[in-house]
C-alpha cells in the first residue's frame, strides 16, 4: 500500500481546495447598450463607461463592420424616437 513520505503543507492543501469555491464573475448592466459588462469598467460592445464614450470602437473596426455596426446603431435610435401610429399600436396588440 502506497504511504506518502512527506506530509503535505496546509498551503498546497488549500491551494488545491481553492477551486472548490471559486464563484463566476459579478455583472452589471450597460446603461446605453444593455449588454452585460464587468461593474466599473468600460462597455465592450459600445466602448462608453458612465454615459460618457472612452472607447471609439468604430476605429478598431474594419470598414465593413463599422457600416453595419453604425447601421445597428441607427435602427435602435429610430425605434426609440418614432411615435407610435394608431397602425402601430394596433399591431402591438
Amino acid at each position: 500500500m502506497a504511504v506518502p513520505k512527506q506530509r503535505h503543507t496546509k498551503s498546497r492543501r488549500n491551494n488545491r481546495r481553492l477551486n472548490l469555491f471559486i464563484k463566476s464573475p459579478a455583472l452589471s448592466i450597460c446603461t446605453r447598450c444593455k449588454s452585460a459588462t464587468q461593474p466599473h469598467a468600460v462597455c465592450g460592445n459600445c466602448g462608453y463607461y458612465k454615459g460618457v464614450e472612452v472607447i471609439d470602437l468604430m476605429k478598431k473596426l474594419t470598414k465593413k463592420e463599422a457600416k453595419e455596426k453604425q447601421k445597428k446603431i441607427m435602427e435602435e435610435k429610430d425605434k426609440k424616437t418614432k411615435p407610435m401610429t394608431m397602425e402601430g399600436l394596433s399591431k402591438k396588440n
